[in-house]
Order: structure tokens, then C-alpha cells, then sequence
């Protein structure tokens, strides 16, 4: 089937044409051009697109010295249908359904994200979608899971180490906890969160959940051979990691011997781990109060930007 005779010509994305608050930026144009594709890279029809931090970050200005030029369609994640190849694509054809996040690095993302009818992605960075799981359910999966998966990496984390997690609810944290107890093989995982959160913790693995409004973490006698730090207190990791582990940060200011890193999206991890997603063993956490339909985008990224989200938020584009 030729998909590009149905292709049309323009759709409808939220862009925003200067940085500053979702609320104040973000607009809805039903005339953006859809994007041109090179020789590598496919279309794709956007059902559904998770959103993450980094696109309100990135909205706010923070990588402004690395961006693409305005107007920008925010969105790294993306699950959908793809509708036209380039000519030298080998992975996929018309009509699969994949998953990715469309971000080879954080730095220079695309100015056409995943907020939108269609979107463009290189053949490197997608995967064919479990075929146990939703659009929407993937959605919420690549940017989180693979940053999980590459901190983990860089903490040389094997079977029977012991792993503390600072920030185990929220979308890498909830994705940390899975790997490193199914795909791993940790021998214990401390894990923090508010007092709300905790039992969530234990269901995905964590033995030692530490509600961070009651306990300090770093005044536990015991220390771990890896801390992951999701949230931003690289001062006070190295204080919980055994002489000799690793410490990764993945936000704010890093303290040694702690170490930080942006993502390399690669869609070989999520063929990586298809296996533990189809089993079952690892899934993909959507906030209960997280789906929302593509005219509410304000609504989702007002809803991330309170930094109470439990796991991911995940924005419906197509029906």
C-alpha cells in the first residue's frame, strides 16, 4: 500500500514559538506542515505521546543553547503507526507499529516532536511495539526505561548488587526498580517516596521502601553498592553508596564521586528488553490521573509540571 498518497500535506500540533511556561506558551495549530523525512528515518502516525520533565525544561528554556529553531512541537516519546519509509530503512515498512523516543540526545532535540498528528523519527531510535501493549501503555515507555536502563549500565549493576533508588515512584524511578530487580537481578532495592507511594514501591520490586518525609536515607547504617539518583541530591547519595560503588544523578548539580549523564536514545534497548515487557515482568506505569486526549495537552503538562505524577503521563493523539 502507498501510504503516501493519503498523506496530507498539513496537521495539527501544539507548538510553542517562545520559551516560558506551558500554560502561557503552548498553542494548538491545525496548520503545521507535516514533516519531511530523509533517507533514514520514517513518518509516523502519532497515537499516543508520553511527555516527561525534560519537555517542560526544555519548554522553559533551559537547553536553549542547544535547541532547534522555533515554532517547536514538544514530545520525545512517541508510539504509533508508520506511514512512509525512507529509502534506506531495513527495520520497519508501511503499516508497523513502533515506539521510541525520537531524541537521539537530550542536546539538539528535533523542532518536530511527538505532539502531533504525524511526526519524524530515525530508523535507529524505534522498535516494534510489544504486541501486549497498548499505544498508550508504550507511550509512557522509551525516554524513562531507557534512561533507567543507561544509568544502570554506567553504575556497572549486575546480579546480586544492592541498588538505592532516590525517587522510585516517578517515571525513570518506577522503571529503575523493574530493571534492576527483573532484568538484573538485584539482590536488595531501597527505594524513596512520599507516604502515599510506598506500597506502589513494593509492587515493583522494592524491598526497603523509605518514605523520605519521615526518614533520611543517607543516616541508614546500611550502604549499597549503587545509589540512582532521580531527583536531584547527589550530595546526599554518596553518602549512601559503599566505598567503591557508583552514583548516577540524572538531575541538578553532581557531587563527586557521583556521576551524570543525558540519554542516548537507542532503539536496540527497547528490542532489548521486548522480552521482559511481553512477559510481563516489567511494565509500564501510567498515572491513574495521567491519560489525557490531545485537545487536553495544557492539562497534561500542567499536571507533570506539579511534580506529584505517579510513573507517567501519557497524552492520547489519535483515537
Amino acid at each position: 500500500m502507498d501510504a503516501t498518497a493519503t498523506l496530507p500535506s498539513k496537521m495539527k500540533a501544539w507548538t510553542y514559538a517562545e520559551y516560558g511556561k506551558s500554560s502561557d506558551v503552548l498553542k494548538l495549530n491545525s496548520e503545521v506542515d507535516v514533516p519531511q523525512m530523509n533517507d533514514d528515518q520514517v513518518i509516523v502516525k502519532v497515537v499516543a505521546a508520553g511527555i516527561n520533565p525534560i519537555d517542560f525544561k526544555r519548554m522553559a528554556g533551559m537547553l536553549k543553547h542547544t535547541d532547534s529553531p522555533f515554532p517547536i512541537i514538544p514530545g520525545f516519546d512517541v508510539a504509533g503507526v508508520v506511514v512512509k519509509v525512507g529509502g534506506l530503512v531495513k527495520k520497519f515498512k508501511v503499516g508497523d507499529e513502533v515506539y521510541g523516543d525520537i531524541n537521539e540526545k537530550g542536546v539538539h532535540p528535533t523542532q518536530f516532536g511527538t505532539i502531533a498528528e504525524y511526526t519524524v523519527a530515525t530508523e535507529k531510535l524505534l522498535a516494534l511495539k510489544p504486541k501486549n501493549l497498548s499505544f498508550i501503555e508504550s507511550a509512557g515507555l522509551p525516554l524513562a526505561m531507557e534512561t533507567a536502563y543507561e544509568g544502570l549500565e554506567r553504575c556497572h549493576f549486575s546480579a546480586g548488587k544492592s541498588l538505592l533508588v532516590l525517587g522510585g515512584a516517578g517515571g525513570v524511578g518506577t522503571m529503575i526498580i523493574q530493571l534492576a530487580k527483573q532484568v538484573y537481578g538485584a539482590s536488595k532495592i531501597a527505594a524513596t517516596s512520599s507516604t502515599g507511594k510506598l506500597e506502589l514501591l513494593k509492587t515493583l520490586g522494592a524491598d526497603l521502601p523509605i518514605d523520605y518525609t519521615k526518614q533520611n536515607f543517607e543516616d541508614l547504617p546500611e550502604k549499597f553498592d549503587a545509589v540512582y539518583d532521580a531527583v536531584g541530591q547527589s550530595e546526599r547519595a554518596v553518602k549512601a553508596v559503599k566505598e567503591g560503588g557508583h552514583v548516577v544523578t540524572i538531575y541538578g548539580a553532581v557531587a563527586p564521586p557521583a556521576t551524570s549523564f543525558f540519554l542516548t536514545s537507542d532503539g536496540t534497548i527497547l528490542e532489548k528488553l521486548e522480552p521482559f515487557l511481553e512477559s510481563g515482568k516489567v511494565k509500564p506505569i501510567i498515572d491513574p490521573k495521567g491519560m489525557f486526549s490531545f485537545t487536553e495537552t495544557p492539562q497534561a503538562f500542567a499536571y507533570l509540571e506539579t511534580g506529584r505524577v505517579v510513573g507517567k503521563v501519557v497524552i492520547s493523539i489519535t483515537p
